[in-house]
């Protein structure tokens, strides 16, 4: 497959394209069983778990509204690994660039991939060799339909996004009309509640908070196509904001729904017994047998677009460190008919298959994780940086309650950062490490790069 040096990334990912990425790597598997930890964590309260959601959502809005702000400003492919350049020193946005390659991205497509082939368990057996195998022909395939250009990727990203949908509004709204329940979601047990989880009631919402923010990753990776999207000045910030507030909605729509169905202590039965799948639970007493391959349906189709969201964003980020001179040109590389990266898209499918073969899903999770939410919070306090730095610069979109919201949402992701160190040392430090390579490979083309310009003098 020739490439073109010289191809320039084609505007091909409008104000629906823009939307159904984010909601394509936002809504995944989550949303069926993420709802029991928030549960667990606000000791069994739903009124307090609704709330968790809701404020979990608002800080993802809130973190996307800063980035429309820096994506609208600077829209160029790579996303944050542009804005910790300009904001801070190259070595920064390279060292969030190298997470993005070596951990963040290819650790998040191994482990949906090889969660999506586990999803079929349900209906047969799978060895452990067997689901690798086939997550990795499955991350082939992705690649290859990704290396066909944006257009072809994105036209896949909607149709998921469209298919994945259909399973979970019909357990949804059958939940909500059908159920026979009325959930007591007052607060008048919040303090019990705390009582019986050994927490304050800060601390137990803080704690819950926490569990949907997983949930609702994945905002961020739009801005890592922003070259490819028309009128990215308008679109980018449209998308991040019809987006993410459109998943706060169905999210706690769901969880909802959930409550309209299942008795309380059928849900404490349910957790005590390690079954945390509310969600299967609800389409099985709507639809019986039928409502499990319903869900099942629905989660393999939400880790698919999941899935595919991560494969056609990843590769911008191999290309922007390309383009700043850091990193090797093979990734500057446009194919000269589709208009993408092709290289980085197959560099990054080879990443991810390593990944697959060589870790497990608790081992990916917890690699992924830790440096992403340093670079989001140094991503989002340049925003601060930005308007003293560049008072001038043209800004068509400014985020809204500045700087209030870029405090309260950079005050969140510190406090993750701070509980992961807490909760798993060894991986978290892990994790660093792949900033000490990144490091060593910036000043091997630092040094590389001053010594062309030294010969070019002379």
């Amino acid at each position: 497959m020739s490439t073109n040096e010289a191809s320039e990334l084609k505007r091909e990912i409008g104000v629906f394209g823009g939307i159904s990425i984010i909601g394509g790597i936002m809504i995944g598997a989550g949303i069926f069983y993420i709802g029991s930890y928030v549960l667990m964590r606000v000791g069994m309260n739903i009124g307090l778990a609704l709330i968790c959601w809701l404020i979990g959502g608002l800080i993802s809005l809130m973190g996307g509204l800063c980035y429309a702000e820096l994506g609208s400003m600077m829209p160029k492919a790579g996303g944050a690994t542009v804005y910790l350049n300009e904001a801070y020193h190259p070595i920064v946005g390279f060292m969030s660039g190298m997470s993005s390659c070596l951990l963040a991205g290819p650790g998040s497509i191994a482990g949906l991939s090889i969660a999506l082939i586990a999803s079929f368990r349900t209906f047969t057996t799978i060895s452990d060799v067997g689901l690798k195998a086939l997550a990795v022909m499955l991350i082939v395939f992705l690649t290859v339909c990704n290396c066909y250009g944006v257009k072809k990727a994105s036209v896949l990203q909607n149709v998921s996004m469209v298919a994945k949908l259909v399973p979970i509004l019909l357990i949804m709204i059958s939940a909500l009309f059908m159920g026979n329940i009325f959930p007591d979601v007052s607060l008048s047990t919040v303090n019990e509640a705390a009582q019986s989880t050994g927490r304050s009631v800060i601390g137990m919402i803080a704690f819950a908070v926490v569990a949907t923010l997983w949930a609702y990753d994945g905002w961020q990776n739009l801005n890592a196509l922003a070259e490819e999207i028309k009128e990215p000045q308008r679109n980018l910030p449209l998308s991040l904001a019809i987006g993410i507030g459109g998943v706060i909605i169905l999210y706690m729509l769901f969880n909802f729904s959930i409550f309209r169905v299942l008795p309380m202590e059928d849900i404490k039965n349910m957790i005590a017994k390690g079954d945390y799948y509310l969600g299967t639970e609800v389409a099985r007493r709507i639809f019986g047998n039928t409502g499990a391959v319903i869900v099942v349906i629905g989660m393999i189709l939400a880790i698919f677009g999941s899935l595919n969201g991560l494969i056609l964003s990843g590769p911008r980020v191999y290309y922007a460190l390309a383009k700043e001179g850091h990193f090797f040109k093979m990734f500057l590389n446009v194919h000269p008919v589709y208009k993408v990266p092709t290289n980085a898209i197959i560099a990054q499918g080879i990443v991810s298959i390593t990944l697959v073969l060589s870790r497990n899903l608790e081992q990916l999770a917890t690699l992924v994780v830790f440096t992403g939410m340093i670079f989001k919070l140094l991503t989002i306090l340049s925003v601060v940086v930005f308007r003293k730095k560049y008072p001038n610069m043209e800004r068509p979109y400014k985020v809204i309650a500045y700087p209030v919201t870029v405090i309260i949402t950079s005050l969140v992701f510190l406090g993750l950062i701070l509980n992961n160190l807490a909760k798993d040392p060894v991986n978290s430090i892990l994790s660093c490490a792949v900033q000490i390579f990144a490091v060593a490979l910036y000043m091997y083309f630092d040094r590389k790069i001053k010594k062309e310009k030294m010969n070019e003098e002379i």
